[in-house]
């Protein structure tokens, strides 16, 4: 029985996550105690909950611990044989963190799996639907990891009532990553969308981006083409998403409508980020990392890559990767800055 302390580190629901995932990879049972215990509700949250039960759908896991508020849990799996399965988070809590739980034992089945998960596609402080799409699923294709998601519903803050799908296909095995240079950009991409709001909200995010973008990126050449969506969901929201695609690698960047923030704010917040992260020359952005980690540390070749911000979340996910798994990895720059990884 591997034994988790979630208070390391980052502390927070990332710990879980990515042990849940690994767990029903490996077949190795895990207890973890001091569940997010820094934060201000510490333990389980409806979020978290989801995700322990999509781990034990898919898996046939025996669970103690399991209730909201829950501050330990103890999960010991059985096979994993993939399949078709629905979750519903019940509030506008992450479908896309609950899929980043259990894609990695999805992806070394036999069998092809697809999965619909109801909830918030696009909420703060978790990957959106975008950067999955664009990002995350064609990084995870460059290492041999095939996945695919669509939306049928968009889900905002505090309504949810999102609905995404995704396709997930055997992968043979692992290729390393590569990525010290990025090469040079090919186009900025985007989407600014509003749900059950004006649409000119919409447009003057895109505005707002577009500007900000030439004022300070004004010597790159690239084409902007930001598409301007009026998009279904049961709620009210809007976003702006941007990626940057080079040579070698893509790079997203996303921000969200609240009430009382201009839609001025939302644009120029998205694309100070993506010029903030170009100016490094770093080939990853700051979320992608600790999402490839768990995936680059089932390789039998070395991976080595630049991002522009070392965070937190990525040491604490190496530190939990290896927990489960016997890897190196070494990461060269400080929490906050610029910096290298690689992982053997």
């Amino acid at each position: 029985m591997i034994e988790i302390d979630g208070s390391r580190g980052e502390g927070g629901g990332q710990i879980l996550r990515t042990a849940l995932g690994l767990s029903c990879l490996s077949g190795k049972p895990f207890r973890i105690v001091n569940i997010r215990k820094g934060r201000k509700k510490p333990g389980l949250a409806p979020q978290h909950l989801a995700s322990v039960r999509a781990a034990r759908e898919i898996s046939g896991a025996e669970v103690a611990g399991d209730r909201e508020g829950s501050v330990e849990l103890v999960f010991s799996p059985g096979a994993v044989t993939g399949g078709d399965f629905s979750f519903d988070v019940g509030t506008a809590g992450s479908t896309l963190l609950v899929l980043q739980t259990i894609v990695p034992a999805l992806l070394f089945t036999r069998k092809e799996s697809t999965i619909a998960i109801r909830g918030g596609t696009h909420v703060p402080f978790s990957p959106s639907f975008h950067y999955a799409a664009f990002v995350l699923f064609p990084m995870l294709k460059t290492i041999g990891c095939v996945a695919t998601v669509a939306i049928e519903s968009y889900g905002f803050y505090p309504r949810g009532g999102g609905k995404i799908r995704a396709e997930i296909h055997p992968a043979k095995g692992v290729r390393p990553l590569r990525l010290v240079e990025r090469g040079k950009a090919l186009a900025v991409r985007g989407v600014s969308a509003a749900g059950n709001l004006p649409q000119s909200i919409a447009l003057r995010q895109r505005d707002a981006a577009i500007r900000a973008l030439r004022s300070r990126m004004r010597a790159e050449p690239f084409p902007v083409d930001i598409e301007v969506l009026s998009v279904p969901t049961p709620g009210q929201g809007t976003f702006l998403f941007l990626s940057v695609e080079t040579e070698h690698s893509v790079a997203g960047f996303a921000s969200l409508g609240e009430r009382g923030k201009r839609a001025e704010d939302v644009g120029e917040e998205a694309a100070a980020a993506l010029a903030a992260h170009w100016e490094t020359g770093a080939a990853l952005d700051p979320h992608l990392p600790d999402q490839l980690a768990p995936f680059l540390a089932m390789c039998g070749e070395g991976s080595a890559f630049t991002t522009s911000r070392v965070t937190e979340h990525l040491v604490t996910n190496l530190w939990t990767i290896g927990l489960f798994r016997e890897f190196r990895c070494a990461v060269e720059g400080k929490i906050g800055e610029a910096g290298e990884v690689r992982i053997n």
